[in-house]
């Protein structure tokens, strides 16, 4: 009972919701009582979770975040969950952490990254970011020999929200010229095109990648191998469309903890379908070895 009380739970339902799925389905009586016992032996997992000690080298780290709504004394309030997606030397996708705040910046990150640290992770070679405010300041302090990486994979998803059904195949094939390009100078080519078949429709797409161009660019450093294993890994997606799932149901979230322990269950059920390495992973690593060799010789 306990599992299935879990697995409810992880996605989305409330304690009312899983009283009356229980009497629907089993006609069982659960009671509320029971239901809040069992999640919140799931504190205890959370805490132990966040707290085990992590890999010395993630050659890959993912940062982003998810909004929820959560209640704070008489008012309903916003706060954002931060999530570190790592992938380790051999391919596996590894969530770091979470956390929550709401309010993001430098001294935010350096408290997470500092965790990190504290936890054993030693070095990262690539931070792909979604633009989050603070963080490359707050690693280059932790961490100082890493990348940092506007994150491909949020924005073509950022781009894509403005884009109607009809074109979306036609607008995702136009970027993926953009970021599959082989040079710089390629792809500033493939990005005029862009505009100039776009730009009438959807102005701000080709002008947020200018815009960010400064953060995009060093992409185009790495080997072919090392930029596929960045951005055709959907980890990122997967998570989040299963976090987003569970969450979406729960409107509003009557604490923190309540938050915590959702996300940890949804993100268990999803880790569990990540048996395979990330695409192109032994190429990537190969490339990782030549391109960072001191440092990955070290911790590999």
């Amino acid at each position: 009972m306990d599992s299935q009380i879990l697995s409810l739970y992880a996605k989305g339902m409330t304690t009312r919701d899983i009283v009356a799925t229980f009497k629907e389905m089993y006609d069982a009586d659960v009671s509320p009582t029971l239901i809040s016992k069992v999640t919140d032996a799931v504190k205890e997992q959370v805490i132990e979770w966040q707290n085990r000690p992590l890999d010395a080298l993630y050659p890959i780290v993912y940062m982003d975040c998810i909004v929820v709504k959560v209640r704070q004394d008489s008012t309903i309030i916003n706060k954002a969950v931060y999530l570190a997606l790592g992938v380790n030397t051999d391919g596996q996708k590894d969530l770091l952490g979470m956390w929550m705040s709401e309010n993001e910046g430098s001294k935010f990150w350096l408290s997470v990254l500092t965790e990190l640290k504290n936890r054993g992770l030693k070095d990262i070679l690539i931070a792909c970011v979604d633009g989050l405010k603070g963080f490359p300041d707050a690693i280059n302090t932790i961490y100082p020999d890493t990348h940092i990486q506007l994150c491909i994979i949020h924005m073509v998803r950022n781009n894509l929200k403005y884009v109607s059904w009809k074109d979306y195949k036609a607008v995702t094939a136009d970027l993926k010229k953009i970021y599959q390009a082989v040079t710089e100078d390629a792809a500033l080519q493939a990005l005029d095109e862009f505009g100039q078949k776009w730009d009438e429709k959807y102005p701000q797409i080709s002008k947020s990648w200018l815009a960010n161009w400064s953060n995009l660019n060093t992409f185009f450093a790495y080997s072919m191998d090392i930029r596929k294993a960045i951005y055709t890994t959907n980890a990122i997606e997967s998570l989040n469309s299963v976090i987003r799932h569970a969450t979406k149901k729960r409107k509003i979230f009557p604490t923190d903890d309540s938050v915590k322990k959702v996300v940890y269950l949804a993100i268990m059920a999803a880790s569990k379908k990540w048996t395979m390495p990330i695409q192109n992973w032994k190429a990537a690593m190969n490339r990782f070895s030549i391109m960072f060799e001191e440092r990955v010789t070290k911790y590999f």
